[in-house]
This record gives structure tokens, C-alpha cells and sequence, in this order.
């Protein structure tokens, strides 16, 4: 009876399968209406994560049940909705494109031949190709091509029934109602009102008194990295975008700033690790080489004079060869705190107005951040290697706590230059114009291995062989 009840405790705990559930509806005799009825009883992107699996018989299948709308929907919460949408009939695209919101049927357009996405514009209706249009003027990379037109604007100076007979008008066709944009006769924009405020005002209550005027916004050619740092501190459901004459062109949503941080800090790791962001399986095989190339013949040459100073503390080795052992740890941990420091470095050179006084300020907190933690970790390998060399490889007491206490010595080191050049490394490449997460990554690795290299076992050949003449 116990495992009757463990074995149904399971099956509540699993996930059900989605996946296969919807391909073996797709493949069965159901008649169409049927079939389209089950299958809408998934949510959309459940349907859109079982898209990659199918055949291509299967997908035709799903293409022709599903009505317009709802296609659109599942192909939005798609991760290649533009591949997808590449093999759909050139009516069917542009019913579908209709249906995206502006900037998601920029992105796909832009996956599209030149002929095809002229033709799709001219077959698009009005409204949205002249959003679609817009938002294509910008770049990718500026903040006016992320941008939505799903938003609410009513005019300063009406009262607050007819405000709500605005939104009522407006709301059938944007549904982003949570902050409603005040905007003067030229579209300039005065402030935001939150819903809930419009809501309980009284009819008598002048819209000026409801309306915020100290509220984020950002410029439609500003640049995506920047605006995202700025805006990360806010909460807000939408962030109006204004243009150079702040008129309110657009907004961006909570979702779309969601998407934005994501793939700021996917880029983020794909630099640290010396690539482009912007390299993917889709890319030919010569061009990633050729973008990874240089920097590991940098890194290779570093490397050879790495172990060019190796070979130079080949006495030490030659007659303490237990030193060997525990030089792993020391690299390790070296590189553990440049990589921290490095991290948190980029993160703060991101705000341009970090003043060279506080770049200074985070030089020496860096440095004193790894002195505590390498004190710490030291004392600790201190006792630890100690005794292991003691008791379990039945060294001599004197012996033993004399290589831990080259040990530490060298972690305490180690890890307060791996600090220091964590931080002052990609500040260096800041102020010269290379881009630090792309060029601080691979080198802070190399410099850190030397930096501990030249610390462990220089403390070995200066104490243990010297000093103490082991």
C-alpha cells in the first residue's frame, strides 16, 4: 500500500508530457474540428516548444487547424519564429505578420530575402506597415527598433470622464492600459497616469493632478545597452520612447526589457569567453575561426612565456617535487578571484560616469576583498595541507606544515594580485577604446596562471630552499 501511495505521489509530482501529447494528437484520425479543439485546450507555448520536434508533415497538419490568431500566437512564443514562418504561403505570412506586434514582425522581416519583404510590406495593411517601417529606420542596435506602438495617449487638458472615454476608445485596439501617456496638441510628451488613479479620481479632479511628470524615458536612437542599465532600477510597466523633438513615439514593455537584459547578459558571457556576440550554429565555419583565431594566437604566445617561467623554477620542482601537488590550487583560486573581480569591474564600467576616483576606490577594495578572502583560505590550506602531509603521507611535522606554509603564502598573494589586475586590467582597455569583456576574459586567465605561477613557486625557492634549506 506504500507504494502504491509513493508510486502515485510520483506521477502528481511529474510534469505531464506536453510534447508528446500534442504529437499524438496531431497524427491521429481526429477530424479536423476536433482536432483543432484539443489542440487549443494546450497553452500557446506549450503548442510552440513542440513545433522544433515535428516532421514536416506534422507542422503542415498544425498550419492548416489552427486559425490565423491563434498560428500567430504560438509562432510569437516560438524561439525561430522566423523559420517557421518562411515556410508558410505568402498570404498565410502576411495574415500572420498582421497579427505580431511591430517589432516582432521587424525581427523576422529581417530574416527574409529582399524580395520577399518588399513584397510582404506591400501586401501588409496601412497601419501596420507604417509601424513596421518605423520601427526598420532605426538600427538594431538603438532602442527605437525594440520599441511597441500597443499604448495609450490621451491629450493634457481633458477632464477625467472624457480621459476614460478616451481609454475605452483607445483600449480595443492597444491593451497596455496599466500607464496611460499625457501628451500635449504636438504629441510631446507631459507625464503618465497610472490606471488605478484615473480609476478612482472624481470627475472633478483635474488630469494635471493625476498625472506624474517625473517619470523614465528613453530616445528612440539611444543605444540599446545603455538604456537597459539605466532603466533596470525601475519597475514600471512600460517606458515611454520619445524622439529627438520628445514626442512620444513608442514604448517598451516590461516584456521586451525582459528579452533585452537576457540577451545583454548572454552577450556578456559569450565576450568573457573571447567570442562575438553575435556568433551562432548558423555562422560558416571560417568565420568563427577567423574571429577566434587572433585572440588564441595572443593567448598562446602568452601561454609559452608562462611556461618559459615554469621552466625557470625547474630546481624547485627538481627537489620538491611534492610542491607540484598543490600547484592546481593555487591557480585555481587565483583564477576564481580575477574572474570575480573581473565580472564585477565590467558591471560597474558599464555607467560612464564612473569617475577615475572611483575607479581607484574599486581598485583597493578589490585588492582588499582578496587580502581577507586569501587570509581566510590560506589559514585554512595552512592547517589542512599541513596535515594531510602529515598524516596521511607520513611526512616529517616540520616538513609538512613548511610546504602548507609556502601554500598559503602563495594563495594570500595569489589571490590579492588576481584582484588588482581583475579591476585594473579591462579599466586599462576601457580607457583605450577595446572593449573589456571581449578582451579582459582570455587575458585575465593567462595573467592570473602567471601571477600565481611566479608566486608559488618563488616562495619556493626563496623560503623553503633558502630560508629553510629543506
Amino acid at each position: 500500500m506504500a507504494e502504491d501511495l509513493l508510486e502515485e505521489t510520483r506521477a502528481l509530482v511529474q510534469h505531464p508530457d506536453y510534447k508528446t501529447e500534442i504529437e499524438k494528437i496531431l497524427r491521429s484520425n481526429l477530424t479536423p474540428k476536433h482536432m483543432r479543439d484539443s489542440i487549443m485546450a494546450y497553452h500557446e507555448n506549450d503548442i510552440a516548444a513542440t513545433l522544433d520536434s515535428l516532421d514536416e508533415g506534422d507542422r503542415e497538419r498544425l498550419y492548416r487547424i489552427l486559425d490565423t490568431e491563434t498560428l500567430a500566437y504560438v509562432l510569437e512564443y516560438s524561439e525561430f519564429p522566423g523559420e517557421h514562418i518562411g515556410k508558410l504561403s505568402m498570404r498565410r505570412r502576411v495574415e500572420i505578420l498582421s497579427q505580431f506586434e511591430a517589432a516582432t514582425a521587424v525581427e523576422v522581416l529581417r530574416e527574409m530575402s529582399k524580395e520577399d519583404r518588399l513584397t510582404i510590406l506591400d501586401l501588409l495593411n496601412g497601419e501596420i506597415r507604417h509601424e513596421i517601417i518605423l520601427l526598420s529606420s532605426f538600427d538594431e542596435d538603438e532602442i527605437g527598433s525594440k520599441m511597441s506602438t500597443n499604448y495609450i495617449s490621451i491629450f493634457a487638458g481633458l477632464g477625467v470622464r472624457e480621459a476614460m472615454r478616451e481609454l475605452i476608445a483607445q483600449a480595443a485596439e492597444n491593451d497596455n492600459i496599466s500607464t496611460i501617456y499625457v501628451v500635449d496638441e504636438d504629441e510631446t510628451l507631459v507625464g503618465a497616469i497610472d490606471l488605478k488613479d484615473l480609476i478612482i479620481a472624481r470627475e472633478t479632479t483635474p488630469i494635471e493632478d493625476i498625472t506624474m511628470t517625473s517619470y523614465p524615458y528613453v530616445y528612440t536612437n539611444e543605444q540599446v545597452d545603455v538604456c537597459i542599465e539605466r532603466l533596470k532600477g525601475y519597475s514600471e510597466d512600460t517606458i515611454p520612447v520619445l524622439d529627438l523633438d520628445h514626442k512620444l513615439r513608442g514604448v517598451l514593455t516590461s516584456q521586451t526589457l525582459t528579452q533585452l537584459v537576457g540577451d545583454a547578459l548572454e552577450e556578456d558571457y559569450a565576450k568573457l569567453a573571447g567570442l562575438s556576440a553575435e556568433e551562432d550554429l548558423q555562422e560558416p565555419l571560417n568565420r568563427s575561426v577567423g574571429k577566434r583565431l587572433p585572440w588564441l594566437l595572443v593567448l598562446f604566445v602568452l601561454g609559452l612565456f608562462v611556461s618559459g617561467v615554469v621552466g625557470i623554477f625547474e630546481k624547485v620542482v627538481a627537489e620538491l617535487a611534492v610542491v607540484v601537488s598543490f600547484q592546481s590550487l593555487v591557480l585555481g583560486m587565483s583564477g576564481n578571484v580575477g574572474t570575480q573581480s573581473l565580472a564585477v569591474t565590467i558591471r560597474v564600467l558599464m555607467d560612464d560616469q564612473f569617475s577615475r576616483k572611483q575607479k581607484w576606490k574599486l581598485v583597493f577594495k578589490e585588492a582588499r576583498i582578496g587580502l581577507m578572502n586569501g587570509v581566510i583560505i590560506g589559514a585554512l590550506s595552512f592547517v589542512l595541507i599541513g596535515a594531510y602531509l602529515w598524516l596521511m603521507r607520513g611526512e616529517a611535522v616540520g616538513f609538512a606544515f613548511s610546504i602548507s606554509l609556502c601554500t598559503a603564502l602563495a594563495l594570500m598573494i595569489s589571490m590579492v594580485l588576481s584582484g588588482i589586475a581583475g579591476t585594473i586590467v579591462p579599466i586599462i582597455f576601457k580607457k583605450v577604446h577595446i572593449d573589456p569583456a571581449v578582451a579582459s576574459g582570455p587575458l585575465i586567465t593567462t595573467i592570473n596562471d602567471l601571477v600565481a605561477i611566479v608566486s608559488y613557486y618563488g616562495l619556493a625557492w626563496w623560503l623553503l630552499l633558502n630560508v629553510l634549506q629543506l
